[in-house]
This record gives C-alpha cells, sequence and structure tokens, in this order.
C-alpha cells in the first residue's frame, strides 16, 4: 500500500502533464505519481512517462469512468486527485495530506472559488454554472460546501474504498461531494489558488451539455439520498393541482347544486390518488434510505479495520 498516491486522469493534456507530474513530485517526493490515460491522441503518456509517472489506462471514456478505475486499482493511505491541466497549484498538496493523515478527513476540498477562480477563469458560464451549482446542493442538503465540482481534493482510505463511482463523465465531483455530506462524512476546506488553462491547453468541459449532466445528477442524487423531500414536494405540487382543477367545480356546486364537468372531477381525484402515491413512496423509501446508512456505516468501519491491519 502507497503512503499517498497522486491520481492524475488525462485526456490530451500533452502542453501540461509533465509540469504536473513535476510539480506532484516535488510537492510530495514520497508520493506515487498515477497517470491514469482516456484515449489520448496526443504525446500526453510520453510526455508523463518522462516526467516519472507511473502510466495506466481507462479506455472507456469519461472522467467518471477514469476515477472509478483509480479508486478500484490503487491502495494508499491517502489519495490526492489534481487534473492534468496545471490549473491548480502543488504546493497545496501537503496541506490536504495533513489532514486526511493527521486530522481524520475523508475528503479535503480544494476551494478555488473562495480565492481567484472568478477573475482567473475566462469563462463566465462556467463561473455561472458553479456559482448555481453550489447553492442548489447547500441548499439541498443543508450543508455548506465552499467548492463542489473542484478537480482538487484528498480523500481517505475509507472514503475511496466505499464511494460507489456512479458517473461517467465531469459530475463526478458533485457525486463525490453529495456523497460525503449524506454520510455524514469529515469534510475539510483549503483555499487554494487557481491558474486558467495556458495557451494551447483546450477544456474538455462542455458549459451546456456537461452541465445540465450536473444538474440532472443533483436531481438524481437527491431524490435517491433524501426521497422523502422529494416525493413529499411532488405530493405537495399534486395536491395544490388538484385543489386548483376542484376550486371552480366546488364553487359551481355551492350556487347551483349541480357538477357540471364530471372529467375535472375525475381529473383531480386521480391526481389527488397520485399525490397519497407519491406522498407513502416517499415514506418508504425514506425508511430504505435509512437502512442503507446503516449499511454504509458497517461498511465502513470494515474497511477502516483492514487498512489498519494493514
Amino acid at each position: 500500500m502507497d503512503k499517498i498516491a497522486v491520481l492524475i486522469p488525462c485526456y490530451n493534456e500533452e502542453k501540461t502533464i509533465a509540469k504536473v507530474v513535476g510539480d506532484a513530485r516535488e510537492a510530495l517526493p514520497e508520493a506515487v505519481v498515477y497517470v491514469y490515460d482516456n484515449n489520448s491522441s496526443d504525446r500526453t503518456v510520453e510526455l508523463a512517462k518522462e516526467a516519472g509517472a507511473v502510466i495506466r489506462y481507462e479506455h472507456m471514456q469519461g472522467k467518471g469512468n477514469v476515477m472509478r478505475r483509480m479508486f478500484r486499482e490503487i491502495e494508499a493511505e491517502c489519495y490526492i486527485m489534481v487534473d492534468g491541466d496545471d490549473t491548480y497549484p502543488m504546493e497545496y498538496a501537503r496541506e490536504m495530506v495533513d489532514k486526511v493523515l493527521h486530522h481524520n478527513a475523508d475528503m479535503v476540498v480544494g476551494d478555488r472559488l473562495s480565492s481567484t477562480y472568478f477573475t482567473e477563469n475566462k469563462r463566465p458560464f462556467h463561473n455561472f454554472g458553479n456559482s448555481i451549482v453550489r447553492g442548489s446542493i447547500n441548499r439541498l442538503f443543508h450543508c455548506d460546501i465552499k467548492d463542489i465540482m473542484t478537480g482538487y481534493r484528498a480523500f481517505s482510505y475509507g472514503f475511496v474504498k466505499t464511494f460507489p463511482v456512479l458517473s461517467t463523465g465531469f459530475e463526478i465531483e458533485t457525486e463525490m461531494t453529495i456523497h460525503a455530506v449524506y454520510n455524514n462524512m469529515q469534510i475539510e476546506n483549503v483555499v487554494v489558488d487557481y491558474r486558467d488553462r495556458p495557451e494551447g491547453s483546450e477544456s474538455k468541459l462542455n458549459t451546456f451539455s456537461d452541465g445540465f449532466k450536473v444538474l440532472h445528477t443533483i436531481l438524481k442524487l437527491y431524490r435517491d439520498y433524501k426521497p422523502f423531500g422529494f416525493f413529499g414536494l411532488c405530493a405537495v405540487i399534486l395536491t395544490l393541482l388538484a385543489v386548483v382543477l376542484f376550486i371552480p367545480i366546488f364553487i359551481t356546486y355551492i350556487e347551483t347544486g349541480l357538477v357540471d364537468r364530471f372529467p375535472t372531477l375525475f381529473v383531480c381525484g386521480f391526481i389527488g390518488l397520485a399525490a397519497l402515491q407519491s406522498l407513502f413512496a416517499g415514506l418508504i423509501l425514506s425508511n430504505m434510505a435509512l437502512k442503507n446508512r446503516r449499511d454504509f456505516e458497517y461498511r465502513l468501519s470494515l474497511v477502516t479495520r483492514r487498512v489498519r491491519e494493514k
């Protein structure tokens, strides 16, 4: 088992990968630096190998797929995840590692949004999207995470080996954050500087398509982790809709003693039944989610005991 593993997912990062690997080895000389290539068509692999990285491959396209492969294959007491685009200075890595190894942190977030991100990033929709995602998750999950989509993080062994990677693309950071928040894992924050990509290096993140995927992931995970809140809200909306449709019928009945729109009345009844079904679905799934949390705590204790034995 490695003491520290630096994980760098890469896809066509020949402009920056050698510098990122070199900076990682300088900042954490005792660490093993892993570069996982995701079907690059340039000299990324060659340059990373020359810089001293251990090269491995993931042939299924997407950052989430790469992270799944990394988490399965690598055993380490502490993991540092960083992008291969040289946007995150590695001098903060030591502080992040110390929070995992000496302060029992399960996940350390490299917080860009509290420092230079909004001035360095030249893509205004990315800035707006980060703010929307951060606000949505903090409101829905009642937390105060400073940076949801940062690619600079540190993890404990327990987090890595109990985190079920379901995402395939850039929504992986959102999934990590919600998983840690929901399971009451210890999350620490380190404010880091952010610098925009150097000239000639292009972002693989599509503002709109990947942005919609992230928002869909938030909604899906809220449904899975907070089912009573999700289905309870659906029940409230359906009940209000049924009431709005029923009021004119009821007023007419009071005035004339007749029901003149039976089809609408039947629709109101079915909508009301759907609201009840949604409410009870939320109650049942909420109990199942509670059981899943108990099972997760048991699995986490087993993983923690295993790493102590190693």
